[in-house]
């Protein structure tokens, strides 16, 4: 039997999916991963039954609804929908959607529109966090179109400024959840980090790397694919997160020195069994969260390159990426790499189509919850 719902397919930073309304789907989080499958079309490569893309990045669902909480205007729950597998994960925050949701609120009436710029202030509910999102809307319309350029993204359009608050422990509670800056798993040295979403730094090198590897290349590397799985594993473990083998927390990231002198390091981002073809805006803030804390591999790395003197933390960062770049502002309270403000950035959003999408009953579903 086919089922519809009311849909709006949103492209957000480097990613792109359906956005839903909590109101519109089932309470219990099985049923709704069910229609999530149908709707994205998993178990296939193509996902040739569905909307999705046959690539993580374009296999995510923002479902979002009006807050109760006192400090935000919706809620935000992200789900990764499975590629490959009839899986659904609920655990990890996705920065790139979160782009358009300030734009999704204001287009289904969620948020009334300001002259000049709309602050829609979200709840994650994946990582009960607070996020500022910054919409132009000029005549108190979204605008979509403008001369920013983000990475990853052909053309250009409207900038749309997000703001972090409270990035720290988002999973574990602690910025280090192993109480170190560099851990060692396998003979390799590692940094587990919690800051938006929880993370595995490892130099590249230390893989025998150089950093510079294109995704098509290291996704091509099966031995260095189970090695990073077997490795991620262990640090899910060491970080308090449990058996991770059916969730995609911990993030991998290799890390090496900047090709170009304004950068301040070089990223190879993990999702966590393909490279990134980016890097996730989550990600980017745990990396970029790590630059300035003493003897994390970021840390090491970017002093080594020139990038990082001793005394204040820095506050203005660039990573590189398989497709560019991104920038990153960091505000630490009194000066302390530990004491994180706020991480803020520029993305881009747009609306692709609005509408009714159907689905239909599905079975065998695994979830990994909401923690």
């Amino acid at each position: 039997m086919m089922n519809s719902i009311p849909c709006m397919i949103m492209r957000g930073g480097t990613s792109r999916g359906p956005f839903l309304r909590m109101s519109d789907l089932p309470s219990q989080q099985e049923e709704q991963a069910e229609i999530l499958l149908s709707l994205m079309g998993s178990g296939h490569a193509l996902q040739i039954d569905g909307i999705g893309g046959g690539d993580p990045l374009t296999s995510k669902v923002a479902i979002v609804e009006r807050s109760s909480h006192p400090e935000a205007d919706v809620d935000y729950l992200f789900a990764q929908v499975d590629v490959f597998n009839r899986r659904v994960d609920f655990n990890p925050n996705c920065g790139n959607m979160l782009s358009a949701v300030g734009p999704y609120a204001i287009e289904t009436g969620l948020v009334g529109p300001q002259d000049g710029k709309t602050i829609v202030r979200v709840r994650n509910l994946n990582t009960q966090r607070l996020i500022e999102c910054h919409v132009p809307t000029p005549g108190r319309q979204i605008s979509y179109e403008g001369d920013t350029r983000i990475s990853g993204v052909p053309g250009s359009a409207a900038g749309i400024q997000l703001s972090f608050l409270d990035i720290v422990g988002t999973k574990t509670g602690a910025l280090l959840p192993t109480g170190k800056a560099i851990d060692t798993i396998r003979g390799i040295p590692v940094t587990c980090l919690d800051a938006a979403t929880p993370i595995l730094m490892i130099a590249a090198e230390d893989l025998g790397l150089d950093g510079k590897e294109s995704p098509a290349e290291l996704d091509g590397n099966t031995a260095l694919l189970e090695r990073l799985e077997t490795i991620r594993r262990q640090a899910g473990r060491y970080m308090g997160l449990g058996d991770v083998s059916q969730g995609v927390l911990p993030k991998p990231v290799l890390v090496s020195p900047p090709r170009d002198a304004t950068s301040t390091l070089n990223t190879r981002y993990f999702v966590p069994h393909r490279c990134h073809k980016a890097i996730a805006v989550t990600g980017a803030i745990a990396v970029a969260s790590a630059v300035s804390l003493p003897g994390t591999i970021a840390n090491r790395i970017a002093i080594d390159a020139g990038r990082l003197a001793s005394g204040s933390p820095l506050s203005q960062i660039r990573l590189e990426h398989p497709s560019g770049y991104i920038d990153l502002d960091i505000a630490h309270r009194h000066g302390d790499p530990h004491d994180i403000a706020r991480v803020s950035l520029i993305r881009t959003a747009r609306k692709i189509m609005s509408g009714t999408i159907f689905y239909s009953s599905t079975r065998d579903v695994l979830t990994s919850q909401v923690g």
